[in-house]
């Protein structure tokens, strides 16, 4: 596995309204082939950051935007295809069980989904494939994107809050799941649970005010190091 640079964003800024920038001066370099955890308090943009990368937020600028080393444009098709994102508040194709889900998602993305039964298994979901996702709980949806996301390898996989809503043999399934990620692609995730990003992650960035003001590597990673940056402003 290589250690190059995969996605390379500097001086960005973006917001819901043009005079109201959720993100500004906001930098960001992710490697290949690293799982990175994204903290901070509510309202800092760590969403808002995962919405841009994938095109859901028109409104943005930066002074450079590159994937492996070339000019980025979020929204082309070519981009698209090369990355998936699970949102904490995720209601799409509520009509589709997970077997059709799943299956759109493959022939959207040209791929084919491998490994998709014994994550059925390790998420606890054999029960639930065939059923609507507008009749699944908020933990079982959770399940059926997370299953599909692993099952698709992108080369940038984003999840927002991945947590919420698991129970605990399913939470330690996913911790699993995202530690071994980096032998396919980068992880990019947002969490406020300290235990996800101090288990998981190779990088942590603690963003704040819209902005990425500390990082920590690997042996530096530390639950009450963390907890102490993010409480020199605001308890959490």
């Amino acid at each position: 596995m290589g250690n190059s640079i995969l996605l390379e964003m500097n001086d960005l800024t973006v917001g819901y309204s043009k005079d109201k920038p959720v993100l500004s001066g906001f930098d960001i370099r992710l490697n290949s082939h690293e799982v990175v955890g994204l903290i901070g308090l509510n309202g800092a943009g760590k969403t808002t950051f995962m919405k841009t990368l994938c095109g859901l937020m028109k409104e943005y600028r930066a002074t450079e935007c590159k994937w492996h080393g070339k000019p980025l444009v979020l929204r082309d098709n070519s981009f698209k295809k090369t990355r998936y994102a699970v949102f904490a508040e995720e209601h799409s194709f509520q009509y589709f069980t997970f077997r059709e889900y799943s299956s759109y998602i493959a022939s959207a993305y040209g791929k084919e989904l491998t490994d998709v039964e014994p994550l059925i298994d390790g998420f606890g979901f054999r029960e639930y494939t065939d059923i609507c996702f507008k009749e699944l709980s908020t933990g079982n949806l959770k399940k059926a994107y997370l299953i599909t996301a692993f099952a698709l390898k992108p080369e940038l996989l984003l999840l927002d809050e991945p947590v919420n809503g698991l129970d605990f043999q399913s939470t330690e399934y996913l911790y699993r799941c995202m530690e071994n990620y980096k032998k396919h692609g980068t992880l990019l995730f947002a969490s406020h649970i300290l235990e996800s990003i101090c288990l998981t992650s190779d990088r942590v960035l603690v963003v704040e005010n819209g902005e990425i003001r500390k990082k920590f590597e690997k042996e530096e990673i530390d639950a009450v190091t963390i907890r102490e940056v993010l409480g020199e402003h605001e308890t959490v």
